[in-house]
């Protein structure tokens, strides 16, 4: 609990208003897109980053725990305030600052939602390509934090490769303004990309610097049908090596497929093994016209039985509303499900998902595999029902199994999601001691007293 005096001192910095310590308030701002819970023992609604950083002046002088939150829509609980203390959230923090066409850079607040301010840059003609599943409720300061991606990374790139500049309140209150708008700059360390995937450990981004690329002004959209996963995880190789990048390519498997046409009604091939969702755009429609015919080609090549191209906007909309419907449509199969992410080489995808699913055999639970195949980001659902004790011990058994099928191919724990809380006892797994050693110095850096986002991203013994 925290005591009266400092609620009042929070209250004179943000307004009685945005500082929240009802039940129904706490409870509200308690969990994330995970099962984890926590209570924080208030919530602080800042408007700006002059009182994000004297919010974080009086949690630094009283040490007390600080969950730095956005729209809650993670997915490994690492907005999830554990240590209860503090939560800031920025979601009033959601203006679009700048919008500079000469540059084709914006400046947004942390707290815009991602689809938001892509609707407005491509009203301008402008383009920001990245798009987690999430993007509807997604914030751009989440997506910084986890260095989300999405289905266009094939071909555009990560949050990462977007971010020019950063405003980042330390833990000390102090205001840290890097990057800029220069397109390169090696003058000093790149501070910039360390705050990118952090997870709210080093620092609360409250402002985002970042660059835009051209609309492409033509799209086509093709789902490709197969009877073997397998051919369809080959066919992101056979895509590739044929010179052609496209802007997606999506695989879902065949409990995914049956999932989602069972709650959508969407026409599906429910009996697929796995489809393609491919996706070529740019700014010659005869280019990216042979493009899709070419990928329609390499499809079949590779052991498609049907490759559909979509006609119209709206057929392509079909395919992209069951692609995004993924995670509500698993809901209706089992109660609860646990949503991985791992990340394997893209010539490791087939073994891959064969033992996943043999985990999932292993252990009586389905598996539900889906993700950005084109780039190796795999989305293993694991479907169970959390008040059966007994299938709560096999998910977290099939769980450490998949973390180690990830690893043995040379892959990691994570793409885009982080490694939050859920993911901290596998840590060991892909980071050596030394790599941690080094991280936690960074962190007693930038965080001295270890109150920003504190059990988070590192073992809790090593904070």
């Amino acid at each position: 609990m925290l005591s009266e005096s400092i609620i009042k001192e929070l209250e004179q910095i943000v307004g009685s208003e945005n500082v929240l310590t009802s039940v129904e308030d706490l409870v509200t701002y308690s969990y994330d897109g995970t099962l984890v819970e926590h209570c924080p023992d208030a919530i602080v609604l800042p408007n700006n980053t002059e009182q994000v950083s004297r919010v974080m002046q009086v949690c630094y002088r009283e040490k007390l725990p600080v969950t730095p939150r956005g729209m809650g829509s993670g997915l490994a609980a690492a907005s999830v305030p554990i240590n209860g203390g503090v939560s800031v959230c920025l979601t009033r923090m959601n203006h679009v600052l700048n919008l500079d066409m000469e540059n084709m850079m914006v400046l947004v607040e942390a707290g815009v939602v991602t689809a938001d301010l892509q609707s407005q840059v491509e009203a301008a003609g402008l383009f920001y390509p990245p798009d987690p599943s999430s993007i509807k409720h997604s914030t751009i300061g989440g997506n910084v934090a986890c260095n989300a991606g999405g289905p266009r990374c094939l071909k555009y790139g990560v949050t990462g490769d977007y971010v020019m500049g950063l405003t980042v309140v330390l833990a000390d209150g102090r205001i840290l303004q890097i990057g800029g708008k220069a397109i390169k700059n090696v003058t000093a360390y790149d501070l910039k990309s360390l705050f990118v995937g952090s997870e709210g450990t080093l620092g609360i981004v409250t402002q985002v610097l970042l660059r835009l690329v051209s609309k492409p002004k033509f799209t086509r959209t093709a789902m490709a049908v197969y009877p073997k996963i397998e051919d369809a995880s080959v066919t992101v190789n056979n895509v590739l090596l044929a010179g052609i990048l496209p802007a997606t390519m999506e695989l879902m498997d065949d409990t995914t497929i049956g999932t989602i046409e069972e709650y959508m009604h969407l026409g599906l091939p429910t009996q697929a093994a796995a489809i393609l969702i491919i996706e070529a755009d740019g700014s010659d429609e005869s280019v990216v016209t042979q493009d899709i015919e070419k990928i329609g080609g390499i499809c079949r090549q590779s052991g498609a039985a049907e490759v559909r191209v979509a006609q119209t906007e709206a057929e392509r909309n079909e395919l992209w509303r069951g692609r995004r419907s993924v995670s509500p449509s698993l809901a209706r199969r089992r109660p609860n499900k646990l949503g991985e992410d791992i990340s394997v080489p893209r010539a490791a995808i087939p073994e891959a998902i064969r033992r996943i699913k043999q985990v999932g055999e292993k252990y009586n639970l389905p598996i539900s595999v889906f993700g950005h195949a084109g780039d190796g980001n795999l989305h293993p659902n694991i479907l169970y029902d959390k008040r059966n004790a007994d299938e709560n011990a096999r998910v977290e058994k099939a769980s450490q199994e998949i973390f180690g099928i990830a690893t043995e191919l040379g892959g990691t724990l994570s793409g885009e999601h982080g490694v939050g809380l859920l993911k901290l006892p596998y840590l060991g797994l892909v980071e050596s001691p030394i790599e941690i050693e080094l991280m936690q110095s960074i962190k007693r850096t930038f965080d001295p007293q270890g109150i920003l986002n504190a059990g988070k991203k590192f073992p809790v013994n090593l904070q």
